[in-house]
């Protein structure tokens, strides 16, 4: 069986009504994805997807030459194909076998795999709300991105007021927290909570004394992303309790063993839509750490691209055990999300990939005192807080993004904010 033709589709998939409002200051362009729709001179047709602005590893028109013309089983566990079109190679591979693709990557531990609901850092009544909806279709948990632009209190207090006891948080402060001494006050006060479950990456993962530190005296599991510090330093200063992993199959499957050698547990992180969550439901099904719920994303997305859902039970979602994936791409809801193959090309020929317009926004962090410091693009954040222009956190604070409203005031701040934060008095 040889590879005829690679395919890749570009669609655009709309979020929810809410996440369009959430996460248009950041993460708006993962709603779009690239489908690879691999066929062969078998008949076989395998399918996989890539979140474009989001991935372990995009495909390459190279990665598309390479495999043609040869067998999809010499070629898909080489992860620098990229994450869709791996994916549709085991499809195919599967298939032709006539086995799911968790027997392609070992020996299977668990028939179900748990998995958790996702969101960028919302206002408390926001994340309320995502919080109602996740226990609705099934969710046991819900890993939340801890900014110190909210209160992290009051959100997870209105979580809490919304929702049974069962449902428990992650928060992830992406390194925010600057350090062990101004991270440490802050994670008592959240330990305090019964709902929050565990901490990720709370300060910079290179700050190996700090994270050492913080472990020694927080009565909560401490994830960090696998690889940083490296492995065997994380292991040795037991910096943290478990890992992320985020990779393409033969990583994953590395990961994951050396992870279960440490006795430690993880989740998989491969975000995407009903195609992503599938495969890291085969990856989660042979891997025996892979005890902590996925994060895959799919709750963003209006419509999962498959005929039949994906239903979560009790936090976890079950292991197709049809050949290959074992899922039916809805090629319907495929053409009718799809991009304009000609407006691809064009990008091509640019040189660029399809790109959504960037909201034009200032995202104005707004403490109790009236002072303000106010952000354009969000992302410069990041860098700003963790590196301690800003307070960790500060009791009621909260983000309000203010949309261009063609005054010359707004667009002077604007220009001045993408520059640099900008600091105000009301």
């Amino acid at each position: 069986m040889k590879v005829t033709g690679v395919e890749r589709i570009v669609v655009d998939v709309p979020f929810t009504d809410r996440q369009i409002r959430i996460t248009e200051r950041e993460v708006y362009n993962w709603a779009i994805l690239e489908l690879c729709k691999v066929t062969t001179d078998a008949g076989i047709t395998g399918w996989g997807e890539t979140v474009i602005h989001y991935t372990w590893a995009r495909v390459t028109d190279a990665a598309v030459e390479r495999v043609v013309g040869k067998s999809p089983a010499d070629m898909m566990n080489d992860d620098s194909l990229g994450a869709g079109l791996q994916m549709a190679l085991f499809d195919v591979v599967g298939k032709a076998l006539g086995v799911p693709c968790y027997k392609l990557m070992g020996h299977k531990v668990r028939d179900w795999v748990p998995i958790s609901w996702w969101s960028i850092d919302a206002s408390p009544e926001d994340w309320a709300e995502e919080a109602k909806d996740a226990v609705a279709l099934g969710y046991t948990s819900f890993k939340i991105k801890q900014r110190p632009w909210w209160d992290i209190f009051a959100q997870v207090e209105a979580m809490a007021a919304v929702t049974p006891s069962y449902f428990k948080l992650d928060l992830d402060a992406n390194a925010t927290m600057q350090n062990a001494a101004a991270a440490m006050p802050i994670m008592r006060r959240l330990e305090q909570f019964p709902n929050v479950a565990m901490f990720e990456s709370p300060i910079p993962q290179s700050d190996i004394l700090g994270n050492r530190q913080l472990r020694q005296v927080i009565c909560r599991p401490i994830a960090m992303h696998f690889g940083s510090p490296p492995y065997l330093t994380a292991v040795r200063e037991e910096v943290c309790d478990g890992f992320v992993v985020c990779a393409g199959k033969t990583a994953v499957i590395r990961q994951g063993t050396l992870s279960a050698e440490a006795n430690m547990p993880f989740w998989l992180q491969l975000v995407g839509n009903g195609l992503t969550t599938t495969w890291a439901g085969h990856l989660g099904a042979v891997l025996s750490h892979a005890t902590w719920p996925a994060i895959t994303c799919v709750n963003l997305y209006s419509h999962q691209l498959l005929t039949k859902p994906i239903e979560v039970v009790g936090g976890y979602h079950r292991v197709p055990e049809a050949p290959g994936l074992g899922v039916v791409v809805d090629e319907a809801a495929v053409e009718r999300y799809r991009i304009p193959d000609t407006k691809i090309q064009e990008l091509n020929k640019e040189g660029k990939l399809y790109d959504r317009p960037q909201p034009r926004i200032v995202c104005s962090t707004v403490y109790p005192d009236g002072s303000r410091i106010h952000l354009a693009p969000m992302h410069q954040g990041y860098g700003y807080f963790s590196q301690g222009h800003g307070p960790a956190h500060v009791d009621g604070v909260r983000l309000e993004p203010y949309h261009d409203d063609g005054t010359q005031e707004w667009a002077d701040l604007f220009e001045r904010a993408k520059q640099h934060p900008v600091r105000s008095l009301g």
